[in-house]
């Protein structure tokens, strides 16, 4: 078998870490594989995910993101931030805002640049959809805001949407002594969500300031969740907790998520770790 050396970068978005590549012809591996592989902590080179940059017939870039588990995402909030600084920072585009087409349709981010060093990025997320079906979920049509639902006997209140991929968020009053990992498990594969779900735990500070934490679905308990603050934020208004503008306080940082008109607009930053070879 050839043995093949492919360049890549490690990155991370408030610590929800990537591994991407630019020179991988996603025709000629098993992503799945290749993915469970590069993501293992102990094994491998251990990430969330892996992103693919690739070209693209209707935008300027096409982003292709694998979880650790081997599934594909249509779309990551801290992914794209990540992905954007690799395609400035390695001259792949060099002007400051471009099209990146995503398993969710086009994003357009746009970066906050000094002395060439990219600080933040700021992506318009698209509009969230409310409609039941959309999520997707299953039962009568409508939105699902502040909704009954049972977790091990107990009931509980969810917000559900669809943020690019599908979201719900519960509302705690602390998250220091909420079980993520348990309730997070059961609530994604829950029947009622056919493609399952991500799941965001959120503690309402103030009218401007949520904490969320994320357990995310193909990828377990994650230290940020970009799609999950936007979703996070857009539940917040939609209970009546916060205003459209939100600061999320996530484990390693800030985010800060604007709901203007109908479009979500996230802002923050994304770093680079190290590079490397890895043998394919």
């Amino acid at each position: 078998m050839e043995m093949i050396k492919v360049k890549f970068q490690k990155m991370h978005g408030l610590g929800n870490d990537f591994v991407l590549f630019d020179e991988i012809d996603p025709l000629k591996y098993d992503l799945t594989s290749l993915a469970i592989r590069i993501c293992d902590r102990h094994q491998g080179i251990g990430a969330d995910g892996i992103i693919l940059i690739l070209p693209s017939e209707i935008a300027d870039v096409k982003m292709r993101i694998i979880n650790s588990d081997g599934s594909e995402a249509n779309m990551c909030g801290n992914g794209i931030r990540c992905f954007a600084k690799y395609v400035y920072d390695n001259h792949i585009k060099t002007v400051k805002s471009f099209t990146i087409e995503t398993g969710a349709g086009v994003m357009i981010p746009e970066l906050i640049v000094e002395d060439e060093k990219v600080l933040f990025v700021k992506v318009n997320m698209g509009a969230p959809v409310l409609e039941r079906s959309a999520i997707p979920m299953t039962g009568a049509p409508g939105n699902v805001i502040n909704e009954p639902f049972l977790v091990s006997g107990k009931e509980i209140r969810i917000t559900s949407l669809l943020m690019g991929v599908p979201h719900t968020m519960v509302f705690v009053d602390d998250l220091d002594k909420t079980d993520i990992v348990a309730m997070g498990r059961e609530i994604e594969r829950d029947p009622l969500f056919p493609q399952r779900t991500n799941v965001n735990f959120v503690e309402v500070m103030n009218e401007r300031e949520i904490k969320v934490r994320t357990w995310e679905r193909g990828a377990g308990s994650t230290l940020a969740c970009g799609t999950g603050s936007c979703a996070s934020a857009v539940a917040s208004f939609l209970n009546g907790k916060t205003g459209k503008e939100v600061t999320v306080h996530l484990t390693l940082g800030d985010l800060v998520i604007e709901w203007i008109d109908h479009n979500v607009f996230m802002t923050g930053t994304a770093n680079h770790v190290f590079e490397g070879e890895i043998i394919l």
